[in-house]
C-alpha cells in the first residue's frame, strides 16, 4: 500500500471538450499499464497536493470509482501562461515489480560542517535528481548525500558519496561514481573578483573613449583651418 492516495473519476470527454472540464476544477489524466490506456481525471486542489508530495518518486494508490490501482507519476503537463496542470500521465505498477524513478538528491549537514561555520563558503548545485530502480515500497524519497565533513573551497560532493538505501540501485549503470554533485565556492572571493572584472572593464573603456576623444582633436583644427583659408 502506497503512502499517498487519489480518488479519480472515468472520463469519456476528449480534445476540446476536455476545455469544460478544467473549467469545473478537474485534471484530466491518463492511467498506463494496463491493457487499455484508462481515461480519468481528479479534483484540482487534491491532486496537486498529492503531485507536490509524491512526485515522480513515490507510489500513489489510485482509487478509480472504486477500482485500485498503485502507480507513480510519469510525467506533468503545465500551461506555459497559467503555470497551471493541465493533464497527467500515471503509469500503474505491482507492488512486486522494480520500477524507476526520478528521485531528488538532498544534501544535510552542511550547517554544521567546518566549510560554512567557519570559513563561510557556499555551495553549488551540479546534480539536483537521479534516476532509481527499486520495488515500490523500496522507493526512497530522497537521496541523502552527507556534507558535514566538507572544509576546503576545492572539496566536492560526488555521487559515490550517496548512501543508496537497500534494494535500491541507480538506473543508469554506465553512471560516473565520479561524477560531482555539489562543490563548494568562496562568496567573498567571487565578490572581489567580479569587482576586479567591473574595475578592468571600466578603466579599459575609459582608456579607449579617451583615445577616441584625441582622435578627433586634430580632425577639429584642420576644420578650423580649412574654414579660416576659405
Amino acid at each position: 500500500m502506497a503512502e499517498y492516495k487519489l480518488a479519480l473519476k472515468k472520463r469519456e470527454v476528449v480534445g476540446k471538450k476536455l476545455k469544460g472540464l478544467r473549467a469545473e476544477g478537474m485534471i484530466p489524466s491518463v492511467i498506463y499499464g494496463g491493457k487499455e490506456p484508462i481515461l480519468a481525471a481528479s479534483e484540482y486542489v487534491s491532486t496537486e497536493k498529492v503531485l507536490e508530495k509524491a512526485g515522480y518518486h513515490s507510489p500513489v494508490d489510485l482509487d478509480v470509482e472504486g477500482k485500485k490501482k498503485m502507480a507513480i507519476v510519469k510525467d506533468v503537463h503545465i500551461d506555459p501562461v497559467s503555470r497551471k496542470i493541465i493533464n497527467i500521465e500515471f503509469q500503474a505498477i505491482s507492488a512486486k515489480e522494480v520500477v524507476e524513478a526520478t528521485t531528488p538528491i538532498v544534501i544535510v549537514g552542511f550547517e554544521e560542517s567546518e566549510a560554512s561555520k567557519t570559513y563561510h563558503f557556499a555551495m553549488t548545485r551540479a546534480i539536483e535528481e537521479l534516476d532509481v530502480k527499486a520495488k515500490p515500497a523500496d522507493l526512497p524519497k530522497e537521496l541523502e548525500i552527507d556534507a558535514s565533513s566538507m572544509k576546503e573551497v576545492d572539496d566536492k560532493l560526488k555521487i559515490s558519496d550517496i548512501k543508496l538505501p537497500e534494494g535500491v540501485v541507480f538506473a543508469d549503470k554506465e553512471l560516473d561514481p565520479e561524477q560531482v554533485v555539489a562543490s563548494l565556492y568562496d562568496p567573498a572571493a567571487e565578490a572581489e573578483k567580479r569587482e576586479a572584472e567591473e574595475k578592468a572593464a571600466a578603466e579599459a573603456a575609459a582608456e579607449e573613449a579617451e583615445s577616441e576623444t584625441e582622435g578627433e582633436e586634430p580632425k577639429a583644427e584642420e576644420e578650423a583651418t580649412e574654414e579660416k583659408a576659405e
